[in-house]
């Protein structure tokens, strides 16, 4: 493992849906940042911030172009529409310059001054460095449990992800190049980079509440994101209708069984109810549930099958 690499000519790519509210001081921070990191020999001459615009509807754009000619670190990639936050990140990454990037959000939460451990790791010869959430003390109970849990569930569903990490990582030139070959149209990052395979590490830090404006994945998102992430790493979810078949099979068979006892033994049975409500209800829902997995998936290689564009660049400055 190289442990000699020379200082690295960063860029740090922001993807930005409506930040408009945010981003002053989003600049301001990470410029004070790589101005201390080039002092400190940690980066080179040429770091950048690129800030990459998913389609905003607010100011964030015009933003971008006042501070691209007023602060010499700060590039721009404007998106021809907004394209969700996973295809603005791969933009980002895939048209940055650099020796090394990393990814971050733009709300100032992830802690940015470990983008200097990243580095050091990066000097030591690791390719990968995920920054790792130490605590979730931040979150409502509802939100920590589900997501711990997901991650948990990814993990049982063999799928190699990195537990409370999101899209705050450094990456290597080759590392970047390595990712470049996944032609995915449905984009799970941080179950993608795990698989490439070159040294990796983790970094811990404790997530700040968001600087100003609002989140940009509700729910409704995150639920996305949390389906993309199994089905596009897992064929469990198929297994698991087989094996549902076969234990529906069996406790039909032990339906049955006693519809047949009740009717020849006993006085108690109604003529009909048992043989014909019960396994209607039971096994609509079970058809219903497993024509809903196999269509997702199906979804998923209508997708893949077409190689759409994952995102068109209006404009770069």
């Amino acid at each position: 493992m190289n442990s000699q690499r020379k200082p690295a000519v960063l860029a740090v790519v922001i993807p930005c849906y409506n930040e408009e509210e945010v981003l002053p001081e989003t600049v301001k921070q990470l410029t004070e940042l790589m101005q201390e990191m080039e002092r400190d020999g940690l980066t080179d001459a040429g770091s950048a911030i690129w800030f990459v615009d998913d389609g905003s509807k607010d100011k964030t754009w015009e933003l971008i172009e006042g501070y691209v000619v007023s602060n010499p670190y700060i590039r721009g990639l404007k998106l021809a529409r907004n394209r969700g936050h996973q295809n603005a990140l791969l933009a980002g990454l895939e048209n940055a310059t650099g020796d090394v990037l990393i990814s971050i959000d733009a709300d100032l939460q992830d802690d940015i001054q470990v983008i200097k451990t990243m580095i050091m790791e990066y000097h030591k010869g690791i390719d990968v460095v995920y920054g790792v959430r130490s605590v979730r003390e931040l979150d409502t109970p509802f939100k920590r449990i589900t997501a711990e849990g997901y991650y948990h569930l990814l993990k049982k569903m063999g799928v190699n992800i990195v537990f409370n990490h999101a899209d705050f990582r450094l990456m290597s030139r080759r590392a970047i190049e390595a990712l470049k070959a996944y032609e995915e149209v449905n984009l799970f990052l941080r179950g993608i980079i795990p698989t490439i395979g070159f040294p990796s590490s983790t970094v811990e830090y404790a997530r700040a509440a968001r600087f100003a404006g609002e989140s940009k994945y509700p729910l409704k998102k995150m639920l996305a994101l949390a389906a993309d992430g199994i089905t596009s790493f897992s064929a469990v979810p198929l297994r698991l209708i087989a094996a549902l078949g076969f234990f529906i099979f069996l406790f039909s068979m032990g339906l049955s069984t006693w519809v047949f006892f009740v009717k020849v033994f006993t006085n108690h049975a109604t003529p009909g109810w048992a043989s014909s409500v019960l396994p209607m209800y039971l096994l609509g829902g079970i058809q219903l549930l497993s024509i809903g997995v196999l269509g997702e998936y199906v979804a998923k290689m209508y997708m893949e099958t077409k190689k759409r564009p994952r995102y068109f660049i209006q404009e770069k400055i």
